[in-house]
């Protein structure tokens, strides 16, 4: 990319019977978002024409059938289909989501193929995007596959950023999961990304326990004696500042959460339950980790209010706001890793 050039930004578009295309359109309906990227919406001319009708949107599309006819200044659509698609808002529809791994797929392509910069994904519905073609329960497991790298889900905001353990896993399993490889992995992962991703040079970070009361000294199981535990003092000793485990009860009602750059829940809803409760409608899922850069809003397909026109768009103005900066702050980290001597810029 040119340095004058603005930074092209990918969007999957998602589950097209919940509220992706809405809050697509809304975010896009401010024209000053076009003087900080250029979106490329990969659907159709179609089905977005639809949809602008629906939500009776001022945006007016550029349609592209080649990615070599991105346009400045303009809404772009990538036609990654020619299909009639029915639109029945609110319905979970094995089609429908068949046209959303379609639109994930030729946008992870153009991401590694570095004819986007960054990917923002709007929501998809983990069940009806299930074939023999595709078995993966989301985007993060997909796109660690076919873009590379060691892939975290990592909630942030400017004030709070949690990382998980083990995402997509049943709760009885996830002892099994937590393993010292696994979690050296995924502290590596979460240091790494603060340090590259958010410009932050010593970051602190704190893990919760995988038990109550981090086990009670093996009163309520020892995995955190025996596994966690030992493992951290192992990470701090080289020189990292990693702290725990705590317990995860009272971590964040405290405030303690305030005191660290990071914080790494265990598995995902211990993480993810405060995390939606502080910062709900304001907080981006990033993946950590990936070659390349993707975020999306913090919430699902929202079928119960699919098509009504009263979807908020602030999270997924939010996932593209936060995918401009860490692009920007990567791109600043390599060129200083390359001339060391050369003056940091500010932090963005």
């Amino acid at each position: 990319m040119k340095k004058e050039e603005k930074i092209t930004v990918g969007i999957s578009i998602g589950d097209l019977n919940g509220i992706g295309p809405e809050i697509t359109l809304k975010a896009f309906e401010d024209s000053r978002m076009l003087d900080f990227c250029t979106p490329v919406v990969f659907a159709s001319v179609k089905v977005m024409s639809f949809f602008k009708k629906h939500f009776n949107s001022s945006i007016n599309f550029h349609g592209i059938n080649n990615l070599d006819q991105i346009v400045e200044g303009k809404v772009n659509v990538f036609n990654t289909w020619k299909d009639n698609v029915n639109i029945e808002f609110g319905k979970e529809d094995p089609k429908i989501g068949q046209f959303a791994i379609r639109s994930l797929e030729t946008a992870a392509s153009a991401l590694k193929s570095d004819k986007i910069n960054v990917l923002v994904t709007a929501p998809i519905n983990k069940h009806n995007i299930q074939s023999d073609k595709f078995k993966f329960p989301g985007h993060t497991d997909y796109l660690a596959k076919v873009i590379g790298g060691k892939s975290l889900m990592f909630m942030v905001t400017d004030s709070l950023k949690v990382g998980l353990l083990t995402d997509h896993v049943p709760v009885k399993d996830v002892p099994n999961h937590i393993t010292p490889q696994l979690i050296e992995d995924k502290i590596h992962t979460v240091y790494t990304s603060l340090k590259k991703d958010f410009r932050i040079n010593r970051p602190k970070i704190a893990v919760l326990a995988i038990n109550p009361h981090a086990g009670d000294n093996g009163v309520i199981g020892n995995e955190d004696d025996k596994v966690l535990g030992p493992t951290l003092q192992k990470i701090k000793a080289s020189g990292k500042l990693v702290f725990g485990p705590y317990s995860a009860d009272s971590f964040f009602g405290s405030g303690n959460y305030k005191g660290f750059d990071a914080v790494v829940a265990s598995y995902h809803d211990q993480g993810l339950i405060p995390f939606k409760t502080i910062a709900f409608g304001n907080g981006v899922n990033f993946t950590a980790g990936l070659a390349k850069i993707r975020t999306s809003p913090d919430h699902g397909t929202a079928y119960e209010i699919a098509g009504k026109g009263i979807a908020d768009e602030s999270s997924f103005k939010e996932a593209i706001f936060t995918a401009l900066k860490i692009f920007k702050n990567r791109t600043e980290y390599n060129e200083l890793s390359k001339n060391p001597l050369k003056k940091a810029p500010k932090k963005i």
